[in-house]
């Protein structure tokens, strides 16, 4: 017995293209491996079963005990997001090697117990809870019936049988839907504890789905946020990314600013804007993310580098301009500003080391796209940061924190053909900018320094 199950339910009732196609069975993982030749067992805190079909992924889930943890609520070193939000990301994918480990150790092999019948083997030491209620491994297996109970929100909570095309429904999730209200399933309070993930979780789907999150589930936000400092940081990114490059960043900004949970997610990017309440620097986050929303709907790819430079705008802007007004346009204050804002942040997130030395490189490359030196300027446009560059100083230009005249130059250098290039930037040169620098591989020739014969002195 199979069921499409979740977002994907959720979305064609509401009359969204589903990314992805997630499967739950009551077929045991191995079973699953068994069956299809193109499938891989994933998964630290609970197995799952992934069956590639080119680059697309069917993530196949055996039904869970009723506290196990919900499909996608942990990252994966290869896996999609839960319900089909994989962004397209112009950096390599994130990969085991970047993320913080989940647990301590890997789980041992999965114990199993479903239907009610005998176990294989003793599960009582497979479930492990920490201090404040937090679920970190729960290898138990269950039925349908258990399975519905274990899901999050009563929206993602429908299974559709394609044997019969009937949905099969045990929690109110159709009239949810049709109210668009977001439920949690159970006591709020202890599924937030449960996973605390879930606040997250609650934040994105409210951002996405513009669904009105339920009284009862919202009430105990507030007192639960700190919760998320006790997440591993991995988790944290993945859901970071899940929240701002789906399609729906600007709005997540707003609902996380308004739950109270860009304080436990990003402490300082909140502090700044609480700090510099309607600033310059929030106008040019939100546009940002209007931007990079409108990249999302146009399928073109987006990157978490670019994100990353926009979230912490502020924290680094705050770092520069602490130092003496002479030295804000030195490399070296940038990089330190970066460098600073960035280990802040890791405090809660786990930054892959490729995208915080992508936000230095953009930031690094801005004093260089404001003041071009005659041909030099040229070998920017090979820089690999180039374009995340630029389109940030499109952005600051827009608001002032650029010369608009040299976001204009360089839009219109992208657009000549390679002798204009050479041309504008001889003209460039000539028109009063900085001089052209001797190019490479010429040394220049010192002048010869005489003494001073008998008669100076004379």
């Amino acid at each position: 017995m199979a069921f499409l199950v979740g977002g994907c339910v959720r979305d064609l009732l509401l009359g969204i293209d589903p990314k992805d196609f997630d499967v739950a069975t009551d077929a045991l993982p191995e079973e699953v491996k068994r069956l299809f030749r193109n499938c891989r067992l994933v998964g630290r805190r609970f197995r799952l079963a992934h069956v590639f079909f080119g680059r697309e992924i069917i993530e196949v889930a055996t039904f869970r005990a009723t506290s196990a943890p919900s499909q996608g609520e942990e990252p994966l070193a290869d896996a999609d997001p839960e319900d089909g939000e994989a962004p397209e990301l112009d950096d390599a994918p994130v990969d085991a090697d970047d993320d913080e480990p989940i647990l301590d150790a890997d789980p041992p092999p999965a114990r199993i117990a479903r239907s009610g019948a005998e176990s294989m083997e003793d599960v009582s030491d497979d479930r492990h809870v920490d201090a404040h209620g937090r679920i970190l491994r729960d290898n138990v297996y269950g039925t349908i019936e258990e399975d519905v109970w274990r899901r999050d929100f009563t929206a993602n909570a429908l299974y559709y049988n394609i044997a019969d095309f009937s949905i099969w429904d045990y929690v109110d999730g159709m009239r949810d839907i049709e109210s668009r209200t977001l439920r949690l399933i159970g006591d709020p309070e202890t599924r937030f504890r449960e996973d605390p993930v879930r606040l997250l979780r609650a934040a994105r789907f409210e951002a996405k789905l513009g669904f009105r999150l339920d009284p009862a589930t919202a009430k105990p936000i507030p007192a639960l946020r700190e919760l998320l400092g006790a997440v591993p940081p991995a988790r944290l990114f993945d859901e970071t990314l899940k929240l701002f490059l789906t399609g729906h960043g600007a709005k997540s900004f707003e609902v996380l600013r308004r739950r109270g949970l860009l304080a436990s997610l990003l402490p300082t990017v909140n502090a700044y804007y609480t700090t510099h309440p309607e600033s310059v620097v929030e106008k040019l986050l939100v546009q940002g993310l209007v931007n990079t929303d409108a990249r999302v709907v146009s399928d073109k790819p987006v990157t978490p580098t670019f994100l990353f430079a926009l979230l912490l705008y502020g924290p680094i802007a705050q770092h520069i301009e602490a130092a003496p007004p002479a030295r804000w346009h030195e490399l070296a204050t940038i990089l330190d500003a970066c460098d600073r804002a960035t280990r802040e942040a890791q405090a809660r997130i786990a930054i892959p080391k490729r995208f915080s030395l992508g936000v230095r490189e953009m930031f690094a490359l801005q004093p260089r796209l404001e003041h071009p030196r005659g041909r030099r300027a040229l070998r920017v446009l090979e820089h690999p940061r180039f374009r995340a560059a630029y389109d940030l100083l499109l952005l600051r230009a827009q608001y002032g924190l650029a010369p608009e005249a040299m976001a204009q130059w360089w839009t219109r250098l992208q657009e000549v053909s390679v002798e204009e290039r050479g041309r504008m930037a001889d003209a460039l040169s000539q028109e009063g900018g900085p001089p052209a620098a001797p190019a490479r591989g010429r040394r220049r020739r010192r002048p010869r320094r005489r003494r001073p014969g008998p008669s100076t002195h004379a």
